[in-house]
């Protein structure tokens, strides 16, 4: 699969404006130079050493590939993709879904598996990586009709574009739409903007109740079994792999859905890669770790992107929330104009201060009949499972046009969730259990 031109899969490799579509295995294929330039500066998921590590490993997707768009020599776009040869259907929705679904999966689990190609990043925010951030509209045309075209090849029926913001799927959206995409709403990742002088004065920037809960779940962090949790930050963590493990997997069996699921190989390669900026926010009760959060870092841009929880003692030592703060400590240290938090677990993100980040999917089966079953089916049930998602208090702004309409950029991409103003940092007053609650994550990336 290695360069192999776009017209091998029955294609002209070139359009008229002398451009050709190479479909490459790996993403260390592409000049450092070239990456450098086309991936955006301040997100850190899509550092190519993070793309590497995942293709070492074995976290969901069966291969993967990169279609890069070249003209005269030189890589103007590029864009990732994962093969799911038999993704399990009852993986990824929702758990109500799940329960309909459980005596196809006890009779006829085959029927659950479904090929699929999705496009962009599957661990992050989805991007067709050109420079300054917008392709212009005939690479995009080009770049549709090779996913399509790759599709076809590899006998992957549905195609998703995952998680695109607004910005980034307009100039997408002329092409996706003539080959009969439709758009349905994602779950929105989660944005901390930073800028605060100290931890202290973010704290201080929180409206009153998040504020009141922040310091007293610090407390209560502090005082549990006598003082006996401390938090470090590492930059070496090679001898913690197994227990960050075995953390990361309690979190996930909590899980509503799982599209990817990090294993060993993943963690051992994120650790050893050159490139790649990574820190490790760890809780140790003695010599035990309880709970962690992996963060990356680039350019402005922070990211805590995975969590473990000792389930344990995680809500008596509110673990949940002093890694996510330690996280913005660390953050705050770095220079990080804002950090993200990704998907799900909404409530005590929204209490953090974060701001809701819309995201879409584009998708589409190469069929014309599963192609109009799935525009049928997809948009009221994934607007539901969205809404569900968020909570009453935060469904309304990100999901109140997703009834499968196309994204605009005419739409706010960072939605506040706030029923008061927010403050000068951005932060909403989002919904609060309470001092006394700590709620816990259900991943689905």
């Amino acid at each position: 699969m290695t360069a192999v031109p776009y017209g091998a899969s029955g294609a002209a490799p070139y359009d008229a404006s002398g451009y050709r579509v190479d479909v490459l295995s790996r993403a260390d294929e592409l000049p450092d130079a070239d990456w450098a330039q086309l991936a955006p500066a301040d997100d850190p998921m899509w550092s190519r050493a993070l793309f590497s590590a995942m293709e070492h490993s074995s976290i969901g997707p069966d291969d993967y590939a990169y279609l890069a768009v070249r003209r005269g020599g030189r890589t103007v776009a590029v864009l990732p993709l994962c093969l799911f040869r038999a993704l399990r259907l009852d993986d990824i929705v929702g758990p109500r879904e799940r329960r309909l679904l459980a005596p196809l999966r006890r009779f006829l689990p085959r029927l659950l598996r479904v090929p699929m190609l999705f496009c962009g990043n599957l661990l992050g925010e989805g991007h067709v990586l050109a420079a300054g951030g917008r392709p212009p509209e005939e690479v995009c045309r080009l770049l549709v009709a090779a996913v399509l075209g790759f599709a076809r090849r590899e006998r992957l029926g549905t195609v998703v574009f995952k998680d695109f913001a607004p910005a980034a799927l307009d100039p997408l959206r002329p092409a996706l739409e003539a080959a009969g995409f439709f758009f349905v709403p994602s779950l929105p990742d989660t944005e901390l903007r930073l800028g605060h002088a100290s931890f202290e004065e973010y704290v201080a920037s929180l409206p009153p109740k998040p504020r009141r809960n922040a310091r007293s779940k610090i407390r209560k962090f502090r005082a549990f079994g006598g003082g006996g949790l401390r938090l470090e930050v590492l930059d070496e963590f090679s001898c913690l792999l197994p227990q960050m493990l075995a953390l990361y997997r309690q979190v996930m069996e909590h899980a509503d859905q799982t599209l990817d699921l990090l294993d060993a190989s993943f963690l051992a390669a994120v650790h050893a890669q050159d490139g790649l900026s990574r820190r490790l926010v760890a809780c140790f009760e003695g010599e035990r770790l309880v709970a962690f959060l992996l963060c990356f870092f680039a350019g402005s841009g922070a990211t805590g992107a995975r969590i473990g929880l000792d389930y344990r003692i995680a809500h008596e030592a509110r673990l949940y929330h002093n890694v996510h703060y330690e996280a913005i400590r660390l953050a705050l240290a770095s220079g990080s104009g804002h950090i993200r938090f990704a998907q799900t677990t909404y409530e005590p993100k929204l209490e953090l201060g974060c701001v809701l980040v819309e995201q879409w999917h584009a998708m589409t089966h190469v069929r014309p009949l599963p192609r109009a079953v799935l525009r049928r089916l997809l948009p009221p049930a994934l607007t539901a499972a969205l809404a569900a998602a968020l909570g009453p208090d935060a469904a309304g702004d990100a999901a109140g046009d997703a009834a499968g309409a196309a994204p605009s950029t005419a739409t706010s991409t960072a939605t506040s969730t706030s029923t008061s103003s927010s403050t000068a940092a951005g932060a909403p007053t989002g919904p609060s259990g309470g001092p006394d609650q700590e709620r816990f994550p259900h991943a689905t990336r």
